[in-house]
């Protein structure tokens, strides 16, 4: 089974970490990694591109379990985000499609082969950019102290004021850097950090999840020098992949939030990946109807 890392007990330990409650369940067929969610009309479970299984027999065994484990803890619905692309052929009555929580679509990098095939992957502008930063003045450094969490953050919040985007909390990132799988790339220049990523890794896997740049990085291609980084880093870790973290959907309008990033990463030679998307299991119907309407009724709140 291809797990991923938020399918792992490594993410039942960063759960724990954040006071969550979480379930975690493997047998020869499937894994899932099951987080408790409270909202105003009850209970739900989340899996965050869970469960994983071996076939579809797996899956209908991982749900029998799950919907025991809900209706143990008066969930009123199950949150799944299976990895297979054709879970929809299968999908049990009772799963609704959701909006999409976590990328439904992504872009792999092909770590494997030879150290020196991975530079015909890379693109060659960012190439140059990169081996003639030193001489620039642009440094690439590394850290895995939760207090320096707040250099991303400061990234972040500019970024998010100008887009109207919302960013996780300090303390939120500052738990995540705190994990043994989490590491810290700050780019500086002039002794100013300039941009800033927080990557994961697991025994196959270095997961891109989150970056930023200032005006100034912008100006100097920082993040496509710290991501060549990122890149090399994983390859001399042995890292198989290289996981982008989400691209635009194929024929995605040019004005779609994530066109601009989406058309960076495909600059690079990798290959798209599409999972199933976000789907809610149904274990109480009209419950489930009441957080649809609470749920529409907080987005109309935050949107005026």
């Amino acid at each position: 089974m291809n797990v991923p890392i938020t399918q792992s007990k490594a993410w039942q330990k960063l759960q724990e970490d954040l006071k969550e409650t979480s379930f975690f369940e493997k047998t020869a067929e499937y894994q899932y990694l099951a987080i408790l969610k409270p909202t105003p009309v009850g209970n739900y479970l989340y899996l965050p591109y869970g469960p994983v299984y071996t076939c579809e027999s797996g899956f209908k065994k991982a749900l029998k379990s799950l919907t025991t484990l809900a209706k143990s803890h008066s969930a009123v619905f199950i949150r799944v985000e299976p990895m297979d692309p054709h879970f929809a052929s299968y999908a049990p009555n009772m799963a609704k499609k959701s909006k999409d929580l976590n990328p439904k679509e992504t872009w792999i990098l092909d770590l494997t082969g030879k150290d020196e095939d991975l530079k015909y992957k890379l693109p060659s502008r960012l190439l140059r950019y990169y081996k003639s930063a030193d001489k620039k003045g642009i440094a690439i450094e590394t850290s895995h102290d939760p207090a320096d969490i707040h250099y991303l953050l400061d990234l972040q919040k500019a970024l998010a004021d100008k887009k109207g985007i919302s960013t996780f909390s300090e303390e939120y990132l500052k738990t995540e850097l705190s994990q043994p799988f989490a590491t810290l790339y700050l780019t500086k220049y002039c002794d100013e950090i300039i941009a800033a990523g927080l990557v994961f890794d697991d025994q196959t896997t270095r997961y891109n999840l989150q970056g930023a740049q200032s005006e100034q990085g912008r100006k100097l291609h920082a993040t496509g020098i710290l991501t060549i980084q990122l890149i090399l880093d994983a390859k001399a870790k042995n890292l198989k992949t290289f996981d982008f973290w989400g691209i635009a959907p194929e024929n995605a309008p040019k004005n779609h939030p994530w066109a601009g990033f989406t058309n960076f990463k495909k600059t690079f030679a990798g290959t798209e990946v599409d999972y199933a998307g976000t789907y809610d299991i149904v274990i109480n119907s009209t419950k489930y109807r009441l957080y649809q309407l609470f749920r529409k009724a907080n987005r109309f709140i935050r949107k005026h």
